[in-house]
This record gives C-alpha cells, structure tokens and sequence, in this order.
C-alpha cells in the first residue's frame, strides 16, 4: 500500500540524520560519559513533563478544534468539543463529518455512540475512543516502562509555536509517534506515526483550534440531554445471538494468546459472536496504554490458507487460518509483530 508524503520537517530531519557522519566505536564510547547519560535523562524528563502538561490541557481547557486523519492518501475530517461543566465534569463531542454520521459524546463518565444506521448505547469509560490516543490525556508514566520520550526541537504548525516531541519504542515490536504540541496552550497540534525506519504511515492535521473561557452552547446544551441507556458487553444484540452458538463450540475455542510484545495487558475479552451469523467468533483485546491489539478467532471456511494482510494507515489487519481455526490480529503494530502474535495462539 502505497505511503503518505512525508512533512517538510520530517524530510529536513531525516536527512540531517541520514547524513551525518557515523560515530567510531570510540567516539560513541566518549559519548556515553555520565555527563552525557545525565544530559539523555534530562531532554527525556523534559520531554516527559511536555506530555503530562498535553495531559492536563486536553482534560481541562475549553477548546472547540478540527483536525484530519491522513492515511492512504485519503483524509477523513473530525470536529472535537471539549469543556467543563457545572459539575466539573467533562464534556465531549467527536463527530466525524464524512460518509455515515457517527457522533461520540461524553458526560464524566459515561460514553455514548450515535450512529443513524445502528442502535445507539451508552458505556461506562474514562474517555472517548477515537483517533487520537486516550493516554494523552491519562497518566502518561503508563508508558514510560516500554517507549522513550525524546524533545527533539521547535516549528511551527497551524500558525502557532510547536514543540516536537517523539514518543520512541523501546524495542522492534511497535510503531514510533510524534506530536506537535502548541507552546502556549499544551494542546495537541498535530501527530504522526512512523514505522521502525522512518516511514509515515499516518498523521492526524489539525486544521482549526479555539480555546475560550466559558463553555461553548452546544456543550452547555449536552450536560442537559438525556443519553442512551447504558450498556454491558453482555447486552449487544451479537451477543446474544452468538450465546448459543458459542456455547455449543466451547471446547474447540478454549483458546490463548501466549506471546505479546512486552507491557501489553488484557483488557477486555469477548467470548459471543461479533456478527450477525451464528459462528461463534471470540476476541481479546490488549493494550500497553498506547496502542490496542485485538485478535479474533474463529471457524475457518477453508481449512489452511496463507496468512495475508492489509494496512489501512498505521493499521494492521492480519489473518491466518489453520486447522479449521481463522485468527485475526488487528492493531497500529509492525506486520511482523502481527504475525509473531498470530502464531502464537493454540486453540485446544
């Protein structure tokens, strides 16, 4: 799949990299001297209070902002609300503005999606799920164990002073971010996900940003809207439709995920069908804060087939079939981290 352009800034520091001259294994020796590890720790605690000042301006400021999703040389326009209510409560609405309407609105803690083509509910979360990460705006030290946070340098974006920051994984298994963070508010301006050697898979544009004192009428008008009931996973109609089905192939589907790249944790699992035919078609979900990994298992029309997969983005969509058994493994990772998980499910 062909990738994006990449931005003029990302092309000038690549080059600059690219470029210079290799360190001689004594040179790289002289400049691991204490002083210089000091120096590391400090651009990376830096770069670290960056993000948790990102942190606090996303949960905290009124702001009314529109932003792009740039993937396969395509882009997918957002509008985001956010504010503070009466009631020191958060208020959220993300709608995406092309193709089949599909709203997100958030009061504290309770979440609702709205979609004219399908039932709409309500869950208990901290937070949205959209195309920006939710740990921006949570503790960003849940990342510290697995990705390095590195000040690079300062541009300019939207008009406005940015300050570069990279988020950099501590191994092969994942993909590298970085975000341009507006110097006077805190605010996100734009990001961008590379792979392992620099290539831009995706990038998120924002195109306006208003931040005011006072709340905004629409948000003031949603603190007073009634939402949709509030739901459980047990409540989906798929589920309910897949019970049977899945009780019925129990044995075959005791299955495991045994190797993940390291601080990935379950956080979700899903054990009904998830369409609308009575196979019964399992999932996990997994996150180290950062990126989500779902794998999904199921019977296989065809009894083996060659593992394939698509990229949308920085997303990867992989599946492999063996013994009667279709895995799929979806997530913003490297193939090969992909593969790696996909050949370590057992079905018993």
């Amino acid at each position: 799949m062909k990738l994006l352009s990449t931005s003029p800034l990302f092309i000038f520091l690549f080059s600059f990299f690219a470029t210079s001259p290799a360190l001689s294994q004594n040179e790289t020796s002289q400049q691991e001297t204490p002083q210089v590890q000091e120096a590391k720790k400090l651009g990376e605690n830096s770069a670290k209070i960056g993000l948790e000042k990102l942190s606090l301006a996303l949960r905290n400021l009124n702001f009314s902002t529109s932003f792009v999703v740039v993937k396969n040389n395509q882009a997918e326009p957002y509008h985001w609300l956010h504010g503070i209510g009466s009631q020191d409560q958060e208020l959220t609405v993300l709608s995406r503005l092309n193709g089949p309407r599909r709203d997100i609105l958030q009061i504290g803690q309770v979440v609702s999606y709205i979609e004219p083509e399908h039932p709409q509910y309500s869950v208990y979360a901290k937070s949205i799920k959209g195309p920006i990460p939710s740990i921006f705006s949570g503790d960003i030290n849940r990342l510290s164990e697995n990705y390095h946070f590195v000040l690079v340098g300062k541009s300019r974006v939207l008009g406005r002073a940015a300050q570069l920051i990279r988020i950099v994984p501590k191994d092969p298994n994942r993909l590298g971010y970085w975000l341009w963070q507006d110097l006077n508010s805190n605010l996100l301006l734009k990001l961008a996900i590379l792979s392992e050697k620099g290539q831009m898979l995706e990038q998120i544009q924002f195109t306006h940003l208003d931040i005011t004192e006072k709340l905004s009428v629409n948000l003031a008008k949603l603190q007073e809207t009634q939402l949709p009931n509030l739901i459980t996973l047990d409540d989906t109609p798929h589920q309910k439709e897949g019970n049977e089905s899945a009780n019925d192939h129990k044995a075959q589907f005791n299955w495991e995920v045994n190797w993940l790249p390291s601080g990935f944790k379950l956080v979700n699992t899903n054990d009904g069908s998830l369409d609308n035919s009575k196979n019964p078609i399992r999932s996990k979900l997994f996150s180290d804060g950062l990126v989500d990994i779902s794998v999904y298992i199921g019977p296989a029309l065809k009894n083996q087939q060659p593992i394939g997969y698509v990229n949308d983005g920085a997303t990867v969509v992989l599946t492999k079939t063996f013994n009667q058994v279709e895995v799929s493994v979806v997530g913003k990772i490297p193939a090969n981290t992909a593969v790696r998980i996909a050949d370590s499910v057992s079905v018993r």
